[in-house]
């Protein structure tokens, strides 16, 4: 077993401790990485805190990894020692079901292995990115593309697929109207990126307090939603909506702002139930619908999109040490606007 240095949660109220934790040896198509950096996303934080479900203790959150190969099982063709690599929210899946041969990893219709909180195929309970190296198979590694900063890569590995994966899917392009509901880490990723499909980009947020934040990075539009005439001015005009916030809204009035044929996309995930009106759908024939990160091929895309388009996320790199300020100041909504942990700071603790 290889030992890995980690930052660990010990309970729903934390905090966080340095500890140590057990990476598996090498199988043929294994990769070891030396993780450089580790985004944080929300969604570690409803899941270290039981929101989502029961949770195995200590936990390990992180699945935006970014780091180096270190080594490589005697059979892995893809990769080699030096490599710039990433790993995001899942490690493994069954290879065999219907999904996972469109290379729609993510919707394995036996389960994706999450990169942290799941049982692997190995019988162990998997942890995450908060930590020093991970063993992953090389089928669920991605390269980093030259020129792409690591730091700025790990984030992409979750706010950035997130929102790609929905947004090339329904069809963001050119002539379309496209709504980000929230300007946190995933929405501003959802602006950048719709931006550069060539949508027309609205934020619609809670307040205007980041429109000139928004404006700067790529919407056309920025307007308040808890202004009520907000609602009547933009009822019917989008052909897709993203909803990236994590909380309880009300999904009706979004709906309203759906043009003939529109589509709200939820990729943010509240732990309590969301609830429709049917007649917000059926007068204009909207859709309301989900989306969970990418597959592995389309990650790498999203990328090499990236890479090619000057993409990377707005990021404040914190210590190890700095991971409980983190979580707070997420939850306070005061992060422009990701925060990455810089890994070489556990080594020196």
């Amino acid at each position: 077993m290889i030992t890995a240095n980690a930052r660990a949660t010990f309970s729903p109220e934390g905090p966080f401790k340095l500890t140590t934790i057990e990476r598996r040896d090498l199988e043929p198509h294994d990769v070891l990485i030396e993780i450089k950096y580790a985004g944080i996303c929300h969604s570690d934080i409803h899941s270290a805190r039981g929101e989502w479900g029961p949770v195995q203790y200590p936990l390990v959150p992180g699945h935006e990894i970014a780091g180096i190969v270190s080594e490589v099982g005697s059979a892995v063709a893809k990769y080699a020692v030096g490599d710039r690599v990433g790993v995001g929210c899942m490690v493994d899946s069954c290879r065999e079901c219907d999904s996972c041969h469109r290379g729609e990893e993510q919707y394995c219709l036996h389960g994706m292995t999450g990169t942290y909180g799941a049982i692997d195929r190995y019988g162990q309970y998997t942890q995450g990115g908060y930590s020093t190296h991970i063993v992953v198979t090389e089928d669920f590694v991605v390269r980093i593309p030259d020129g792409m900063e690591l730091d700025a890569a790990a984030p992409l590995l979750c706010a950035g697929i997130t929102t790609y994966s929905p947004l090339r899917h329904w069809g963001a392009g050119p002539g379309k109207k496209v709504a980000i509901v929230g300007f946190g880490g995933l929405g501003h990723m959802g602006v950048k990126l719709a931006h550069a499909l060539g949508a027309e980009v609205t934020v619609l947020s809670q307040s205007l307090k980041k429109k000139e934040d928004g404006l700067r990075l790529g919407a056309d539009h920025y307007f308040a939603t808890s202004d009520p005439e907000t609602f009547k001015e933009l009822a019917g005009s989008f052909d897709l909506i993203i909803n990236t916030v994590s909380a309880k809204i009300d999904i009706s009035a979004y709906l309203s702002l759906l043009a003939l044929d529109g589509t709200l996309v939820n990729v943010g995930a509240p732990p309590e139930p969301l609830s429709v009106d049917v007649f917000s759908l059926i007068g204009h024939r909207r859709s309301f619908a989900g989306s969970m990160i990418g597959g592995i091929r389309e990650t790498q895309e999203m990328l090499d999109f990236c890479a090619e388009h000057h993409i990377a996320p707005e990021i404040e790199v914190i210590a190890a040490s700095q991971i409980d300020a983190a979580w707070e100041r997420v939850l306070a909504s005061d992060v422009r606007y990701r925060f990455v942990i810089d890994i070489s700071t556990m080594e020196n603790e």
